[in-house]
């Protein structure tokens, strides 16, 4: 099956975009000053205490596909473990969304509502693109190993596109993350959780 191991390594590229957008959500503490509004630490800890699972998710999809590129897997294996992963990767993505989505806006910033919306949008937006992902895996004729790998191609393509969606996610929860709510959000131990797994040097 080497002609279709090339290419679930492009997928596996493609995908590194994903641990970095839910890193966004964790940053380090902006000020040494008083810590933030009650209300808003309850805010913060709402949202932070959905993200570790949703993480773990996405992160045990991307090793699967990078399992499978590095096997030298039958088309078979590699469309189940890419179906799987795609489908996970759009369940974490929305989880993360409706969790922000349910905390509503963050109290007590201006232009909270607004930030707030565009991460849920973005999250959403990536999600979806991820179960056309799946759908479009699902469908790959298997008993071709020709048109299978040119199949998997197209996804692969369509992956590295969605870099830009990773980014645009990942500068709407920068954007979130302003003053006293990035304050709020690096205190919750659910969040630094996240942050130190992802990238120690963070902050």
């Amino acid at each position: 099956m080497e002609g279709t191991n090339p290419v679930n390594k492009k997928l596996t590229a493609a995908l590194s975009g994903g641990a970095v957008l839910v890193a966004a959500l964790s940053g380090c503490s902006s000020s040494g000053g008083k810590g933030p509004d009650p209300k808003l630490e309850a805010w913060a800890k709402s949202v932070c205490d959905a993200v570790p699972t949703q993480d773990a998710k996405i992160k045990a999809a991307n090793a699967a596909i990078s399992t499978t590129a590095a096997d030298t897997a039958k088309p078979e294996t590699l469309q189940k473990t890419d179906s799987q992963a795609f489908q996970d990767m759009a369940d974490g993505y929305k989880a993360i969304a409706a969790a922000i989505s349910d905390a509503g806006a963050p109290p007590g910033v201006d232009g909270g509502a607004r930030r707030q919306q565009d991460v849920v949008r973005n999250l959403n937006s990536l999600a979806a693109s991820y179960s056309g992902l799946k759908k479009q895996v699902d469908e790959l004729n298997t008993k071709n190993q020709g048109k299978f790998a040119s199949g998997l191609h197209d996804v692969a393509v369509q992956m590295a596109e969605l870099e830009k969606k990773h980014q645009s996610g990942t500068e709407a929860l920068k954007n979130l993350q302003q003053g006293q709510v990035k304050d709020a959000i690096a205190q919750q131990a659910s969040c630094k959780k996240v942050a130190s797994s992802t990238s120690p040097s963070a902050g």
